[in-house]
C-alpha cells in the first residue's frame, strides 16, 4: 500500500475525489496529503441539483486534519465550480470538510469530543490548537446544532438566573423539563428577556405551554403572564426558592439574636449559623447534642426554625385544598411569632399562594433547573470564567442544549 492510497483511507476520501501526492516531512513533522476530482467529473448544482461540468477551481485551499503519528497532517485542494444556466456559478463543498472550515471533519469532531472531557485551555495543550482556534469550532457546532434543532416549544418549561460573574450580570436560563435540555440562554434576567423568548412564537404555540416552573421573580412573572395565554394557572413557584425564602428569614433573626446575645458576653449562637439552615435529619451527628439543647432553649433562632421546619410538609399532600389549610395555619403562627424577617416571609408567601398551590396540579419544581446551573458553575470553575458573554452562551448550549453538534459530510453529491 502506498502512500496516497493509505491516506484515501485515511482521510475517507472515495470517487470521484482521490488522493494524487503526499509529501512527508521529518524535520518539520509536518504531512500534506493533496486531493483533487476525476477528470471530467459532473457535480450536481447545489441550487437545481441538475449534472454541470467543471467551470473552474478555487486557488489551492488547506485544512488540518488529525496528526499522523507526532506529524501534523494537513489536507490540500482545489475545490471545483461548476456553472449553471439556472444558479450561475457554483462552488463544490469537499466532503472532508465543512464549508469555510480550516479543518477536517474528522479533526472538527476529535475536538469537540475533547471539549466535552476538559475545559479549552486543557483541550489545548493536548491537540496543540489554540485558545481561539477551539473557540471557533465550538462556535460553529453550536451554530450547527441550532440550525439543526427543530421548531419546538416544550411543554413544562423551567426557567432561572445564572450570574455570569462579579459585579451582577445575569443570564436567564430557559430549560425543558422533560427533555432535562437548556432551550434558550437569554442576556440579563429582565422581563424583556424573557419575552423575547415567547415571542419567537405564535399565540396558537404559547397556548399549549402546560406549566412553567420558576421563582418569584416579578419580570419573570410580568413576561409569562404578558405573552403565555392562561398563565395564571400555569405558573408554579419553585418550592426550592420558597424554602429558601424562609430560610434566609431563619438566619436574619439568627443574625440579629447572636448580636444582641454577644452584647451580653454570650456565644451560644457562635459557629451554629447552618445547624438552624439544615434539614433536622441532616444535622452532623457529632453536632445533635448541641442542635437538641439549642432548638429547645428560649431563643427566637429557635422558633424561627421551628417555624421553617413546619412548612416543609406543605409540600407533601395530595391535593392543595389540604395543603392550603396547612398553609392557613403556619401563616397564622409566623405572622404572630414576633419576628420580623419571618413575618416579612410569609406574607410574601401569602401573596404568592395560589402559584405555589399550581405545584399540587403540575407537580414541577425547578430542581433539574438548579441541577443545570451547578453543572454550568461546574465548567464556569473549570475555564476560570469565560472572556465574554458570548464565550459563557456558547459554552452552556454546547454542554447543556442537547443538540446534534456533529459535522456532516455534504448531500450534494457527483453525477458521474
Amino acid at each position: 500500500m502506498d502512500d496516497t492510497e493509505l491516506y484515501t483511507k485515511l482521510l475517507g476520501i472515495t470517487p470521484p475525489w482521490r488522493v494524487t501526492r503526499v509529501t512527508v516531512d521529518m524535520a518539520a513533522e509536518r504531512i500534506d496529503v493533496w486531493v483533487e476530482e476525476a477528470p471530467g467529473t459532473k457535480f450536481h448544482c447545489a441550487g437545481c441539483g441538475a449534472p454541470r461540468g467543471v467551470y473552474d477551481h478555487t486557488p489551492e485551499q488547506v485544512w488540518q486534519h488529525l496528526d499522523t503519528c507526532q506529524c501534523r497532517t494537513y489536507v490540500h485542494a482545489r475545490l471545483p465550480r461548476t456553472t449553471c444556466p439556472v444558479d450561475g456559478v457554483r462552488q463544490i463543498v469537499g466532503p472532508w470538510a465543512e464549508p469555510r472550515a480550516p479543518f477536517t471533519r474528522q479533526y472538527e469532531g476529535w475536538l469537540l469530543a475533547c471539549c466535552r472531557e476538559c475545559d479549552v485551555t486543557g483541550v489545548s495543550r493536548l491537540t496543540r490548537a489554540s485558545w481561539d482556534t477551539i473557540w471557533g469550532v465550538l462556535t460553529r457546532a453550536v451554530a450547527r446544532g441550532l440550525a439543526r434543532k427543530p421548531r419546538r416549544l416544550p411543554v413544562r418549561l423551567g426557567v432561572d438566573e445564572k450570574a455570569l460573574g462579579k459585579g451582577q450580570r445575569y443570564e436567564t436560563v430557559v430549560v425543558d423539563l422533560d427533555r432535562g435540555t437548556v432551550e434558550a440562554v437569554l442576556d440579563d434576567r429582565s422581563q424583556a428577556a424573557l419575552e423575547s423568548y415567547y415571542r419567537q412564537f405564535t399565540p396558537e404555540e404559547l397556548e399549549e405551554i402546560q406549566a412553567i416552573a420558576m421563582d418569584m421573580e416579578a419580570h419573570y412573572i410580568q413576561a409569562t403572564l404578558a405573552c403565555v395565554p392562561g398563565a395564571a394557572t400555569k405558573l408554579v413557584f419553585d418550592k426550592y426558592h420558597a424554602v429558601r425564602l424562609v430560610t434566609t428569614a431563619v438566619d436574619d433573626v439568627r443574625r440579629q439574636e447572636h448580636k444582641a446575645l454577644q452584647a451580653e458576653d454570650d456565644r451560644r449562637l457562635k459557629g451554629t449559623k447552618y445547624l438552624w439552615l439544615w434539614n433536622a435529619e441532616n444535622v452532623p451527628e457529632w453536632r445533635r447534642a448541641e442542635f437538641e439543647a439549642l432548638k429547645h432553649a428560649a431563643l427566637k433562632t429557635s422558633r424561627a426554625w421551628a417555624l421553617k421546619e413546619a412548612l416543609r410538609p406543605f409540600w407533601r399532600y395530595t391535593y392543595a385544598a389540604w395543603a392550603a389549610k396547612h398553609f392557613a395555619a403556619w401563616y397564622f403562627w409566623a405572622t404572630h411569632s414576633r419576628l420580623t424577617p419571618m413575618i416579612k416571609a410569609a406574607k410574601t408567601l401569602k401573596q404568592h399562594l395560589p402559584n405555589l398551590l399550581t405545584y399540587f396540579k403540575h407537580r414541577i419544581t425547578n430542581a433539574l433547573s438548579e441541577g443545570i446551573n451547578s453543572k454550568i458553575q461546574t465548567f464556569k470553575l473549570m475555564a476560570c470564567g469565560y472572556r465574554n458573554r458570548e464565550h459563557y452562551k456558547t459554552a452552556i448550549l454546547f454542554h447543556c442544549g442537547g443538540l446534534d453538534l456533529e459535522p456532516r459530510a455534504p448531500q450534494v453529491g457527483h453525477a458521474q
